[in-house]
């Protein structure tokens, strides 16, 4: 596979900005083949504790421009990075103040700057053909994305969530009243060590928007054509909540691979080359995305 990362015709734009959600910019990238046609356009939305970039993500985003797509990563306007500093948390408020709503708007105002005729790459994206893959919270957030616009053609789930809890989901009572109380609870980022605050809103719009974040009524809402893939051995979102999807949806492709939540991988990597299991799951959404 490694001559699909080095295939000569492979353009690539990093760090473009956008606004997002509370104006706060969107940190996105670009990647294509040079050849002068519409291209199917392709939309990754990362992960709790996730940036465009984990994992070394351009040899994935390459590869999808290697197979005629057009390939768009962002990073949520809210997810702690910016733009100067697109791998490092360094804005630990605009963390604590993210939300599943503020996610959301980021991702509608990411289509929307695909769609726009004034757009630099315009004349290379088929508005179409509209894919979303997300991955964990991402996951959950494109499946609710997709049933909201209709723009959206095809979706794919990596260790997609069922619920819109994270990361309190499993909190005990005790420190879901805390919580409240103090307006504020730390999350520990096991990769860099961190003390990242989670902000009460947090909840509070989740309780608001409860009816437009529940994922199982959105993902039984839709009419597309999905693929859930998932890890079997994920302990961060167990493999029980992508069968729980497929149930929800029957209609969609269930695919399982003896691998982790990030399905091999790790940050930083370094490496030209994927672990096997993300080479799988990225061969299943490329089948089924052409």
């Amino acid at each position: 596979m490694d001559n699909l990362y080095t295939q000569p015709g492979l353009m690539e734009n990093k760090n473009t900005i956008i606004n997002g959600a509370n104006d706060l910019p969107v940190s996105l990238d670009v990647f294509y083949n040079d050849e002068p046609c519409k291209k199917p356009l392709v939309v990754y939305a990362h992960g709790f504790n996730g940036f465009k970039d984990w994992g070394n993500f351009d040899l994935i985003a390459k590869r999808f421009a290697s197979e005629n797509f057009i390939f768009v990563k962002f990073n949520f306007s809210h997810n702690g990075t910016e733009p100067e500093q697109p791998e490092i948390f360094a804005n630990l408020e605009a963390f604590g103040a993210n939300n599943y709503t503020k996610q959301l708007q980021d991702l509608r105002n990411v289509i929307d700057w695909c769609c726009d005729e004034h757009n630099t790459w315009h004349d290379h994206i088929d508005t179409t053909r509209i894919s979303l893959i997300g991955h964990s919270m991402g996951g959950g957030i494109a499946i609710i994305y997709a049933a909201e616009d209709t723009r959206v053609t095809k979706l794919v789930t990596w260790a997609g969530i069922s619920e819109c809890k994270t990361p309190w989901g499993n909190w005990p009572a005790e420190r879901l009243d805390e919580w409240k109380k103090s307006g504020v609870q730390y999350y520990q980022n096991g990769r860099t060590k961190q003390n990242m605050p989670l902000y009460y809103q947090l909840y509070e719009d989740y309780v608001v928007n409860k009816q437009r974040l529940n994922i199982q009524v959105a993902i039984q809402a839709l009419t597309i054509p999905v693929l859930i893939c998932h890890g079997s051995q994920d302990t961060a979102v167990p493999v029980e909540k992508a069968r729980l999807l497929h149930e929800w949806q029957p209609s969609a492709k269930l695919v399982l691979v003896e691998s982790d939540h990030v399905f091999g991988r790790s940050h930083p990597w370094p490496h030209s080359y994927l672990p096997p299991a993300m080479e799988t799951v990225l061969d299943e959404t490329v089948n089924f995305l052409k």
